[in-house]
């Protein structure tokens, strides 16, 4: 049984992170030269392949259930509102 969901589009996003911390260790160690500019490519062809994968397990698997032993999500004042300060 797994412990958590399985969020895809953290996934996807922390790789390009790691790709861009990679290429800056390389850079500090000596290895290779990194442009300063790298980055941002990276990070944003990150953040919209992340979103894209997000878009795509929420279209796939629908909203997340409830999680046992926690109330259920109601608005106040409707129709399921218990409140006495009417």
């Amino acid at each position: 049984m797994l412990r958590h969901e399985f969020h895809p589009g953290k996934l996807v996003l922390g790789l390009f992170l790691l790709i861009a911390a990679v290429a800056y260790a390389g850079d500090a160690g000596g290895i290779w030269d990194t442009p300063w500019f790298v980055a941002f490519p990276l990070l944003l062809a990150g953040l919209l392949l992340g979103g894209a994968a997000a878009a795509v397990s929420y279209g796939i698997r629908g909203r997340p259930a409830a999680r046992p032993g926690r109330p259920a999500d109601r608005t106040p004042g409707g129709p399921a509102d218990d409140s006495t300060d009417a």
